[in-house]
């Protein structure tokens, strides 16, 4: 939300992908509708990609998603190669609509200890567009934005508001409530709660336990 807002801001015209991959927190395809449209979106897709074919994640297939709080190792949250899948994806479409700039929320600071999160793959991602697309072998480079790289869950927090974009239509949680509320204790609910404690707002999302 934060990324394709700044994208906004910057000049950008929006065209938003979001990956339907089956995954166990679909409330955030509502989301990313909400999203889409507020900002004004020139496009839309959702595209289809069932990664419960593959499980091997608590995002995919049939394992608890941890509620002890956020540890050291990398968790069973993690889903194997989903933003190289995802970025391969949005690269395939930025070429087929001649869009050459790429936007993606990643995050390396305030995180759950992704690999696919950290600054070094944004970088050899960016590298292997222009060796894997016919618009990078004939010069016409595409560039990986990572806007929130760097900056911390509050500070992310904070240019939601700058950019006056309503917190309220993001989501977070790894494994809503059956009646649709964010869980609170999965790692992704407690350091967005932690990242809105330290700007000292309140997070306008309902939660089933609140920290």
């Amino acid at each position: 939300m934060v990324s394709a807002g700044i994208a906004k801001s910057q000049g950008y015209a929006v065209n938003a992908l979001t990956i339907d991959y089956n995954q166990r927190h679909s409330r955030e395809l509502e989301s990313a509708g909400l999203i889409a449209r507020t900002l004004g979106a020139q496009r839309h897709v959702v595209l289809p990609l069932d990664l419960r074919q593959f499980g091997g994640s608590a995002l995919t297939s049939d394992i608890d998603v941890p509620k002890e709080g956020v540890g050291q190792d990398i968790p069973v949250t993690y889903v194997p190669a989903r933003n190289l899948v995802f970025l391969s994806l949005t690269l395939a479409w930025c070429e087929a609509i001649g869009a050459r700039d790429i936007f993606i929320g990643v995050n390396a600071l305030d995180y759950s200890g992704y690999p696919d999160c950290r600054p070094e793959f944004i970088s050899a991602f960016q590298d292997l567009a222009e060796l894997a697309t016919k618009a990078g072998s004939e010069g016409d480079r595409f560039t990986v934005h990572a806007p929130l790289q760097f900056l911390s869950k509050a500070e992310i927090v904070a240019k939601s508001y700058e950019l006056n974009i309503d917190p309220a239509m993001s989501w977070s949680c790894y494994d809503p409530t059956p009646e649709g509320l964010a869980c609170g204790l999965c790692d992704s609910c407690r350091l967005r709660q932690q990242g809105f404690a330290q700007t000292g707002r309140t997070d306008p999302l309902e939660y089933a336990v609140r920290l």
